[in-house]
């Protein structure tokens, strides 16, 4: 099982990018979604989060701004960020707890990481 996130990128103060992130694999369940961030010389930060049922939480730094969501048919989580400002520059990671199908066992799996850049 993989997950593969993509959507990152150079943006404008006050501009917007969505994020994805598909688990590939031999899946059998997704549970809890998430999406984590670390910014440069900071510690990881779990910025949102997304059940099984679609029950959403969020840092109190992004609420209002960011949206989770995800799609189930494709197995892909989304971040929409939108009035990003520069403090949300970092690298975004995302998370999924996933049952494997071959297996039945439940395990943690991270993407790979996609750079968010908030600059003029």
């Amino acid at each position: 099982v993989q997950l593969q996130a993509s959507g990152g990128g150079l943006v404008l103060p006050g501009g917007s990018l969505r994020l994805s992130c598909t688990a590939v694999g031999s899946i059998f369940t997704i549970h809890d979604m998430a999406w984590y961030r670390r910014a440069p010389g900071k510690q990881r930060e779990l910025v949102a989060t997304i059940t099984s049922g679609g029950s959403t939480n969020y840092v109190d730094s992004v609420k209002g701004r960011f949206s989770i969501s995800r799609d189930n048919a494709k197995n892909t989580v989304y971040l929409q960020m939108n009035s990003l400002k520069p403090e949300d520059t970092a690298v975004y990671y995302c998370n999924a707890r996933i049952t494997r199908r071959t297996t039945m066992i439940v395990g943690d799996y991270w993407g790979q990481g996609t750079q968010v850049t908030v600059s003029s």
